[in-house]
């Protein structure tokens, strides 16, 4: 490893394929059996949680240490090197192929950037379902350096709170494990081609609005063919376009409160991308807004073995790299509790659990509530539900998700005329609750925090 690409993988932080360690410690043939056991990583040795360099010594004892505690494992550990590189010991170790692998105190897989111990259950069900390279592993013949846009690998280090002095495309997915070598694999092309669909033609989403409970009339349809965080954000400016939106006011603040909390919904929504099987050809996520439920499902069912009722005691993922990606971006927690995080988070907002079901597919669906709001105790002030407050409230929604977007955009996503979009922007900026920052084409929106009423 050179020196710049370790560089990379300090500022990129801690993932599927990275661990950082302070000190060396015996403990770290834990890491040593998760690597083997997913796929493969470096250990760096010298640099603390907060990407901070300490340093670490490589010393003869130390490397005797570390490859005998990689022997040791069962069956044994390769290890690629022991390096000491500036102040950092990095320890390459490579995916095995004789899974599962385990220590003296047990099994354990990486989940996204966090070794965890495995029970017997996941033990039989992840090896059940690893006999071949998985699609987002597998390299895209067809796909150039040429065809991955920098532009959308900006917008990754942005979300991912990663500053990076250049944008050099086959450093930076090489480091995030989504290149080999000089090719690029099929999760690269979904992240980071201009044109992802050129390539991998299944990699859209269809987000539809019916009017009534069936699936019949439309009256709000988009497909999104586009990167994975593109097809992320828009589902979620979809849901939030069509569900209702309402605020309250506790002392000095106000809080707008979606009829299906929205945590819940971006958990679902990255669980369909997270999980989904990219290998069947002809097939799309789908988000439905139904006047009595939301639905969201992705193409290839549960995993062989798996089953609904258990799925908040065991987390096993199709696609690793996909689900490493959205855990640097925070959209997803990293200790894959998805399903158990939309129980408790509906649970607590007093709305209907979510209830999943799977065969080709696998779904979830969330019932809208058909009881009004209930505000807590602490509210001061419930605020009235007017269409022209719902207006504004999503208006700002969107700005809050794109500080840049235009009025134009904002009309189209809403299905407004453009001319309202303006009015209500005008009304927003007298009253003090929205300002624009810079010229009209440059310049971004910034929303001003008061506790008024919008109209």
């Amino acid at each position: 490893m050179i020196p710049e690409k370790l560089q990379l993988l300090v500022k990129e932080g801690e993932g599927l394929t990275v661990e950082f360690k302070e000190k060396y410690s015996p403990k770290i043939v834990q890491d040593i059996v998760a690597f083997a056991n997913t796929k493969g990583g470096y250990i760096l040795l010298g640099v603390d949680d907060n990407h901070n360099c300490k340093g670490e010594i490589l010393t003869n004892k130390m490397k005797a240490e570390v490859v005998d505690l990689a022997r040791h494992c069962e069956p044994s550990v390769f290890l690629k090197s022991i390096k000491q590189i500036g102040k950092i010991v990095v320890i390459e170790v490579a995916e095995g192929d004789e899974k599962p692998y385990s220590c003296s105190a047990g099994y354990y897989r990486r989940l996204d950037a966090v070794t965890q111990k495995m029970n017997q259950k996941e033990i039989h069900l992840i090896y059940k379902n690893t006999t071949a390279t998985s699609f987002e592993e597998q390299v895209n013949k067809d796909i150039s350096w040429d065809n991955i846009s920098k532009e959308k690998i900006k917008a990754f280090f942005k979300e991912a709170d990663i500053s990076v002095n250049k944008i050099l495309p086959q450093e930076i997915l090489s480091s995030l494990n989504l290149a080999k070598n000089t090719t690029i694999k099929n999760a690269g092309v979904l992240f980071f081609a201009n044109r992802p669909r050129d390539f991998i033609l299944q990699c859209q989403m269809t987000l539809v609005a019916f009017k009534g409970t069936d699936r019949i009339n439309i009256y709000d349809r988009k497909d999104i063919q586009d990167d994975l965080l593109t097809q992320f954000n828009e589902a979620i400016i979809f849901l939030q376009k069509h569900l209702n939106i309402r605020s309250e006011i506790k002392g000095v603040n106000r809080k707008d409160i979606c009829e299906i909390p929205l945590e819940a919904l971006r958990e679902a929504v990255a669980n369909a991308i997270i999980h989904r099987d990219y290998s069947m050809r002809g097939t799309s996520i789908m988000v439905e807004v139904h006047q009595d439920r939301v639905v969201i499902s992705n193409p290839g069912g549960l995993m062989a073995g798996l089953d609904t009722r258990f799925l908040a005691d065991i987390s096993v993922r199709r696609n690793e790299l996909i689900a490493d990606m959205f855990a640097r971006m925070d959209k997803v927690e990293r200790m894959g509790t998805g399903i158990s995080r939309m129980r408790t988070i509906t649970k607590a907002a007093n709305v209907p659990e979510p209830k999943f079901t799977s065969n080709l597919f696998f779904t979830i669906i969330f019932n809208r509530p058909t009881h009004s709001f209930q505000g807590s105790e602490e509210v001061s002030e419930i605020m009235s539900e007017k269409p022209s407050e719902i207006m504004s409230e999503k208006i700002l929604g969107l700005i809050r998700q794109n500080k840049n977007i235009s009025s134009k955009k904002i009309a189209e996503t809403l299905g407004l005329v453009p001319r309202s979009v303006e009015r209500k922007i005008a009304t927003l900026k007298v009253k003090g609750c929205l300002k624009r920052i810079g010229s009209p084409k440059a310049g971004h929106w910034e929303i001003i925090n008061k506790a008024k009423k919008l109209n």
